[in-house]
């Protein structure tokens, strides 16, 4: 028996409110995306049908209603207060002092949280139900922004009262409606790419989307919510310590920073504090600090309150990362890749914990976008070890006769010109080989020791070397000898004026050049893994080869495989596939490669392609990873399924794409994309390419290692084994390792002096390994 429309109705609500729950709450998703738009597009269509369907707690509000013209005041029944603040460990030693002073004279326990970079907003909830949303305003009165507050999927319309519970009468949550950095760099990017304005950073998004009068232009804004304390409550008795509450708001279905700790005195707080620091650029989202609150509420109560401030709590800030300062000039680099950044060296400024007197620029488009010229003041931020960068101009300190500035045409280095690529935003420098500066790194990140090791062949030596151009490429290395590297020295040592006493007096030291010579003879024996990275290929980091050689397996294979080919693999999206696409298109990268072969390179561990190949190496996957304009994933399978090979599908016209059942607009897309020959010659090359690879695909599927789709953290120190030798050993197994735990870690091979990872395994349920185990099963395998 079908269901009501009401029946329903209420089943779609609880299916798509518990996938909210599970994936902004639980960080536990189960329903694919794509159901989930499915779920929601069918109950808005009930309910366009029939609107006494729609409930006040419905998803489908979440899209935003009518622009309101302006905000309605609002008055904070509990005062939203702001805290006091420390920017040193004193600061808070002394704080911690007070608390012990003023309270029983015991070590305080404190309820400890990241302190988040967005804006801060009460929530109110009648009998479960959310009926109102304010900003904290001055603290007594905010803005109303309830419309908008429920376009954010994390905040719940309606609470999830646990089990043998009832939702409070009333419940006034406090919190952070913040903009998580991938949706903030999403939204830039859609910005630029349709002439829109772009963000300043993700708390001015957050901000300024929460009060937008058309709730509609927040809906489509990225932003999330972290609730950490309670205003209003009634009906209901809370928790006696701040750590309870927020348990309890979490077990509502209220999301909650899952860095929430307890920390014991100021060893355990400024402990939390280091962590946090050293984490921060890690996260997600912005933090601009730590905030500590005693969880006793009592002595909360005992403490009271000062001015707009509780007595209890502080917020320990971080270096400042964004200063002002004033740009003396703008200039170009040329890396080793050949790409051209822009960058302004600047009046010194100390941020983020040292004195920076260059930032970056990124790109020409950068430039433009913030409209940076010499003599400009300008905000710089600095994370961590990020370089630092320019993120905008102060326009109202610009001096007079300023220019914007422009990318010059020729290369400082070489003077070759300077190219920009349609649809790219990086320019290069088109010297190529013949550039020095991209000679240099090249050669420099070829020796490294996580490509090719040869050990002791550094930056300097690489720099006289193509200085006394005794080197223009990187197969050269394999044809120097001992010769070679001390004719470079002498003449090294003559142009800097430093040849030493020894060598005026006829002896010439060679122990040296030999140790390099033999380092380069080891280097001929290599992975695949460390010669794709050694390349230097735009995008290919140690990750994107390991997995590059696992799937593929040999040279010859990936060197000739079509773009589309590579996004097969996991991680690998469009960008990626493309540069490596673009790189083996190169004839003289390609030389290159036959130079190093010929030279004695020789790649040890070359095997058949992975099995898990299998399943997409199918006409209509190599359709969808093609990137025909307008061609779906479902309208790629649907052409597959008309046309069973890349020949006969050459062979038609568009007429027959509509036939095959794809709409006009996308059948004429088809059909011009297939008439240009290189797209044409590129979908046979891979359509071979994939027929190739299913021939060489092992018969026993068997041989998918038995760690495959298994997450492992190793923490803390091992004993018979270094951790990257560890990290490798499980790699060849199949297992994904990862530097975090999470609920979906397979397992912890936990060392001596293990940390915090093992206990948040162990608070997690995860299992974990000793060193012994770990060998056990290593030997068990091998």
């Amino acid at each position: 028996m079908s269901p009501t429309p009401q029946q329903r109705a209420a089943e779609l609500r609880r299916l798509i409110d518990d996938a909210n729950y599970r994936y902004h709450v639980l960080d536990d998703p189960e329903l694919p995306d794509v159901e989930y738009d499915r779920l929601l597009r069918e109950l808005a269509a009930l309910e366009a049908a029939d609107p006494s369907l729609r409930t006040p707690d419905s998803p489908t509000l979440r899209v935003g209603g009518a622009p309101s013209g302006k905000f309605a005041t609002v008055q904070h029944a509990v005062p939203m207060l702001s805290l006091g603040n420390a920017f040193s460990e004193e600061e808070v030693a002394d704080f911690v002092a007070r608390i012990v002073r003023e309270g029983d004279g015991a070590e305080p326990v404190f309820s400890v949280e990241p302190k988040f970079d967005g804006l801060a907003i009460s929530l109110r909830y009648e009998d479960g139900l959310f009926v109102r949303g304010a900003t904290r305003g001055d603290g007594a009165t905010g803005e109303d922004v309830t419309a908008n507050l429920r376009t954010i999927k994390a905040i719940p319309l309606r609470l999830r009262a646990p089990e043998g519970m009832e939702a409070p009468a009333v419940l006034e949550v406090r919190g952070e409606v913040y903009m998580p950095r991938a949706g903030f760099e999403a939204w830039n990017a859609w910005a630029l790419a349709n002439g829109g304005k772009p963000l300043a950073n993700p708390r001015n998004g957050a901000a300024g989307s929460l009060r937008q009068l058309d709730p509609a232009v927040t809906a489509k804004r990225p932003l999330a919510f972290f609730a950490y304390a309670l205003g209003e409550v009634e009906g209901v008795d809370v928790p006696d310590t701040h750590s309870g509450v927020l348990a309890w708001l979490r077990g509502f279905g209220l999301p909650v920073s899952p860095l929430v700790e307890r920390a014991s005195g100021l060893a355990g707080v400024l402990d939390y504090y280091r962590r946090i620091g050293e984490m921060r650029d890690a996260l997600p989202y912005d933090i601009d600090g730590v905030v500590y609150k005693v969880d006793s509420h009592a002595l909360q109560r005992a403490l009271g309150f000062v001015s707009r401030a509780p007595r209890w709590a502080i917020a320990h800030k971080f270096p400042a990362q964004e200063e002002a300062t004033v740009v003396e000039s703008i200039e170009v680099n040329v890396g080793r890749t050949g790409a051209v950044t822009p960058w302004v060296l600047m009046q010194p400024v100390h941020v983020g914990g040292v004195t920076v007197t260059r930032a970056t620029l990124h790109n020409a488009d950068q430039v433009a976008r913030l409209d940076v010229r010499v003599g400009d003041s300008v905000i710089v931020r600095r994370a961590g070890d990020v370089i630092p960068e320019v993120v905008r101009v102060i326009p109202e300190r610009r001096p007079d006769g300023t220019t914007p500035w422009r990318m010059p045409g020729r290369c400082p280095v070489c003077g070759s010109e300077i190219v920009r690529e349609e649809g790219e935003v990086v320019a290069r420098c088109s010297g190529e080989l013949v550039c020095p500066a991209q000679r240099v790194q090249g050669l420099f990140h070829f020796a490294s020791r996580r490509a090719m090791d040869i050990e002791g062949l550094g930056e300097r030596l690489i720099q006289a070397l193509v200085d006394f151009d005794q080197v223009q490429s990187i197969a050269d290395l394999y044809r120097l000898g001992v010769g070679d590297f001390v004719e470079m020295k002498r003449r090294a040592d003559e142009r800097d004026g430093t040849t030493p006493e020894t060598v005026r007096s006829g002896k010439v030291a060679t122990k040296w050049a030999e140790n390099l010579v033999a380092a380069i003879e080891r280097s001929r024996e290599t992975t695949l893994e460390r010669f794709l990275f050694a390349l230097g290929i735009e995008h290919v980091g140690e990750s994107t080869a390991k997995a590059l050689a696992v799937w593929f397996g040999d040279l010859d294979r990936i060197r000739r495989a079509p773009w589309p080919l590579f996004k097969r693999v996991p991680d690998i999206g469009d960008e990626v596939a493309r540069a490596l696409g673009h790189f083996f298109d190169q004839p003289g990268n390609q030389a290159v490669i036959d130079d190093l072969l010929a030279a004695g390179v020789h790649i040890t561990d070359a095997h058949p392609p992975s099995p898990k190949l299998r399943e997409g190496l199918t006409l209509a996957q190599l359709l969808a990873d093609s990137g025909i304009p307008k061609l779906t994933p479902l309208r790629a399978k649907q052409l597959a399924d008309a046309f069973p090979d890349a020949g006969t599908l050459l062979d038609q016209e568009r007429h027959n794409f509509v036939i095959a059942g794809l709409p006009d607009e996308a059948a004429t897309s088809v059909a011009e994309w297939l008439s240009i020959d290189a797209n044409a010659r590129m979908l046979l090359a891979a359509a071979a390419m994939q027929a190739e690879l299913l021939a060489a695909l092992p018969e026993d599927e068997a041989a998918v290692g038995p760690l495959d789709g298994v997450t492992v953290v190793i923490t803390g120190t091992l004993e018979a084994m270094g951790r990257d030798e560890a990290k490798a050993t499980l790699e060849a197994l199949g297992a994904k390792v990862s530097g975090s735990v999470s609920k979906k870690t397979g397992f912890v091979v936990a060392g001596a002096e293990a940390g915090s990872k093992l206990a948040r395994a162990t608070e997690l349920g995860v299992e974990v390994w000793d060193e012994a185990r770990l060998l056990a099963f290593l030997a068990e395998h091998r």
